[in-house]
């Protein structure tokens, strides 16, 4: 559900090369991880107990992700400041792991004696690069004890055996099952069995192939491979641009009704104690404009602000002896009060009622490092792709980078667009999609956010609009500003009480002043609406390698989600999904979990007010979710480990490559439905 290059990478270049620590080799005395106090990272954490997660998405922790890759644990990927590791350490958090980023160069004793019964919800088996692997999930009816272990053994058809542990998985505090990453086994398993420290004991199983499906060959001469290089929204335009001159006969381009803001903030500083900020956005006159404060040389002086000539100069109130009294409180009244059509001034943090120092001038600055992003509200723009682009025929939307950090995204959806365009000519399967269904890709979704991230703070979220008041508005606070454009939208919602937003204008899930209160998802919504034709999307996140559907989102209390599809909508998911899987699988061997795929809520964490959610329950389209950048296994080590956000170029080309062939065979399923007989149309 998934860094900017003039910060030099955080200074990390070491720790972006370190291993992942088994927490039980961690030395106390010896951090595995050090942070400056202002220096931020994607940092992999063992918590002490399942709570403390619980207490991190109330909190609004800027969690990525969470990887269950050992025994027992509680693991979290979550992005933190210095400061904020100092905190979850004293809290009883280690952490184990700096998530590499790219390079700068872009019940009872009567219950506990009883056996229990077991029953396999998974168990399947694929092959991936040469490896055989195993995945199983298994519940209990003994869900109350938390001390139930479950052993899986597992044999081949040459008699080979063994055996491994399951972890108890508890959601918002309900028990849902056990499980394990997936295994590697030396050949193909035969049978499977689960036994519990309960005497409990399974049925034994043959464990399914997973995900079961091959999507067709691709011909000889078949196009791919349109990606060089990260992508900033500036590159995506250019792109934009290129493909329409390029393909004039298969493409539209959609300006989206709603500007964002753009690469834009106020200009501010802080003066003794006082934050003081433009009203105006820095680009517009305000970058440069000076603030003083001086002491008027006289006795009984009225505390008085002037502006002029670019120059805000506060003269401080004297007493009878010509002692300057003004407090830190009095001059940002005064400021605000004064000007509020150009200024607005807050005490900071820890300075009320302090005394107004004479000093100055200080520089108002709107901070931002991108010198060449244009600083005007964004356009935002779709491709529409197809032979018939009418709205007659069955429409699929792609669209990624609502999340600004996830640079790998982009990448997915214009391969993906390119690969329809420059095959169209030449392979008649190609040719027979898009004369079949019409494609909408928005590659960037938030592209303000996503210079930030580029330029400024590269572990940036949420868009650019500061909706924060009072001390909040701190500049020491600007890489916290924004909103979680994922959790704006408007169906399961924090407004509407589900779990995984938050009202803190600081969180990384701030879900904003309203639901749609955001240019972003307004933009996308409205796309979906004007184009009734579309009945699938695909919301493109990073990272963790999820493929996942509705419900996202559930209410704390007895964890009650949003409604669950049909009995016959859930086979569709699943079966298509397997399709998709399979698919992806061809480009490099990456094979998404079954444990990953699934409900959001079931098998990430509730996200109120995520898109799919909203274009599911609200317009009828079969809405699902990519989180590329699966989780590579370590032959060496024997584990599996994270790739991060922004992985090193290579790791992200083929993030691109295989996603894409992803979104292809989204497409064939909407052409396998278009072309169903009505009695089999969903």
């Amino acid at each position: 559900m998934l860094k900017a290059m003039s910060r030099k990478w955080l200074a990390l270049a070491v720790l972006l090369t370190s291993p992942l620590i088994a927490p039980q080799a961690a030395d106390a005395a010896e951090p595995a991880v050090h942070l400056g106090p202002n220096e931020s990272a994607l940092v992999r954490f063992q918590l002490p107990t399942e709570d403390m997660f619980r207490d991190l998405v109330a909190e609004g922790a800027d969690i990525a992700a969470r990887p269950r890759t050992t025994a027992g644990a509680v693991l979290a990927d979550l992005v933190v400041t210095g400061a904020e590791l100092t905190t979850l350490e004293r809290r009883g958090a280690t952490a184990v792991q700096v998530i590499p980023t790219a390079t700068a160069s872009r019940g009872t004793s009567m219950k506990t004696l009883a056996a229990d019964t077991l029953q396999f919800l998974q168990a399947y088996w694929w092959t991936s690069n040469g490896k055989t692997f195993l995945q199983t999930q298994v519940a209990t009816t003994a869900s109350d004890d938390p001390d139930v272990e479950i052993t899986v053994t597992w044999r081949t058809a040459d008699g080979a055996t063994g055996s491994y542990p399951l972890i108890r998985f508890e959601d918002s505090g309900e028990y849902q099952y056990h499980w394990a990453l997936p295994q590697p086994l030396p050949a193909q398993p035969v049978s499977v069995s689960a036994t519990s420290s309960l005497g409990g004991r399974s049925r034994q199983i043959t464990p399914a192939s997973w995900p079961g499906t091959t999507p067709p060959a691709t011909p000889a001469g078949y196009q791919k491979d349109f990606i060089d290089a990260y992508m900033t929204p500036t590159d995506i335009s250019a792109r934009i641009k290129r493909l329409h001159r390029q393909y004039p006969a298969l493409v539209d381009v959609l300006d989206l009704p709603n500007k964002t803001q753009g690469y834009r903030r106020t200009a501010v500083a802080t003066i003794g104690g006082v934050v003081v900020e433009s009203v105006k956005f820095g680009d517009q006159g305000m970058n440069g404009v000076q603030v003083r404060t001086v002491d008027p040389g006289a006795p009984n002086r009225p505390l008085r602000v002037t502006y002029r000539d670019r120059v805000l100069t506060v003269s401080l109130a004297t007493d009878a002896e010509g002692k300057p009294i003004s407090s830190t409180d009095d001059v940002a009244s005064a400021i605000s009060v004064t000007y509020p059509q150009r200024f607005r001034a807050v005490v900071a943090e820890g300075g009320a009622g302090m005394p107004m120092p004479v000093t100055g001038p200080v520089v108002l600055d709107d901070g931002l490092q991108g010198t060449e992003v244009p600083q005007r509200p964004w356009t935002v723009q779709a491709l529409r792709i197809g032979a018939v682009r009418d709205g007659s025929k069955i429409g699929v939307l792609a669209y990624s980078q609502e999340h600004a950090r996830e640079w790998a995204t982009p990448l997915v959806t214009l391969e993906f667009a390119e690969r329809l365009l420059a095959n169209y000519a030449t392979d008649a399967a190609t040719r027979e999609l898009l004369n079949s269904v019409e494609v909408f890709v928005i590659p960037t979704v938030n592209p303000d956010g996503a210079n930030y991230s580029f330029n400024d703070y590269n572990f940036q979220r949420k868009n650019m609009v500061n909706h924060c008041t009072g001390t909040s508005r701190d500049p020491r606070y600007r890489n916290s500003w924004g909103v979680d454009v994922n959790r704006n939208y408007a169906v399961g919602s924090y407004f509407d009480g589900y779990v995984g937003g938050s009202a803190n204008c600081l969180s990384g899930t701030y879900s904003g002043t309203a639901e749609l209160s955001e240019a972003e998802s307004r933009n996308v919504v409205a796309l979906a609406e004007a184009h009734p034709n579309i009945k699938y999307s695909l919301n493109v996140h990073s990272y963790g390698g999820y493929f996942m559907w509705s419900p996202g989102a559930y209410k704390a209390e007895g964890r009650v989600t949003l409604a669950r599809p049909s009995i016959d909508e859930a086979k569709y998911f699943l079966d298509s999904a397997r399709r998709i899987v399979g698919a992806i699988a061809t480009e490099r061997g990456t094979v998404t979990w079954p444990s990953y795929t699934g409900p959001v809520a079931d098998v990430l964490y509730s996200a109120a007010g995520n898109s799919a959610d909203h274009l599911y329950y609200d317009l009828g389209i079969v809405a699902w979710n990519f989180e590329v950048g699966n989780d590579r296994w370590n032959d060496a080590t024997q584990e599996w480990e994270g790739v991060g956000f922004q992985p090193p170029f290579d790791e992200a080309h083929g993030e691109s490559q295989e996603y894409a062939s992803g979104l292809v065979e989204l497409v064939r399923i909407a052409r396998d439905r278009a072309t169903s007989s009505p009695a089999t149309r969903r």
